[in-house]
């Protein structure tokens, strides 16, 4: 019989997790699909979010952030 494998979250996932959870809050999104789209990595036990999915992420909260100006400007 194998032995399963078991991971635990490092403290930037779980950061995160929370931040994901905040996006679907504000924007009124499903947090599931936001989830969906969490892309981690192993190293050492533990889980850590991909830089490839932080970047996306990071890129994403720069663009709402833009549009919210632009939109406040508009009034």
């Amino acid at each position: 019989m194998s032995e399963t494998k078991v991971f635990k979250f490092s403290d930037d996932t779980i950061g995160q997790i929370a931040k994901i959870l905040q996006m679907a809050m504000i924007t009124g999104t499903d947090v599931v699909d936001n989830l969906r789209m969490f892309e981690v990595y192993e190293d050492n036990g533990s889980l850590f979010p991909s830089d490839d999915y932080t970047s996306r992420f990071e890129g994403n909260v720069e663009k709402l952030l833009e549009e919210a100006l632009e939109f406040n400007n508009d009034e």
